[in-house]
């Protein structure tokens, strides 16, 4: 078994990580399992991305998965795919 050394934070990596999981409604130990494998600044991206999807479904609406598909179908049949 291999032993990890111990991660110590900066205060300023500290706030960071509490407001990154607070923000995405997780506890700070999850959080800090995605900052490791995924960094601040790629955590804190996706959140970003995450809420605006979130906003852009709330705002026009969701399309099921069948009506994409028969959509994307009628558009390709347009060009001859």
């Amino acid at each position: 078994m291999k032993w990890m050394r111990p991660v110590a934070l900066t205060p300023t990596q500290q706030l960071r990580l509490e407001k990154l999981a607070r923000d995405s409604g997780r506890s700070i130990a999850q959080t800090l399992r995605f900052v490791l494998r995924d960094g601040f600044d790629f955590c804190e991206w996706e959140l970003r991305e995450s809420r605006a999807a979130d906003d852009d479904v709330k705002a026009r609406g969701a399309v099921a998965h069948r009506d994409a598909q028969r959509q994307a179908r009628d558009n390709a049949s347009v060009f001859g795919l």
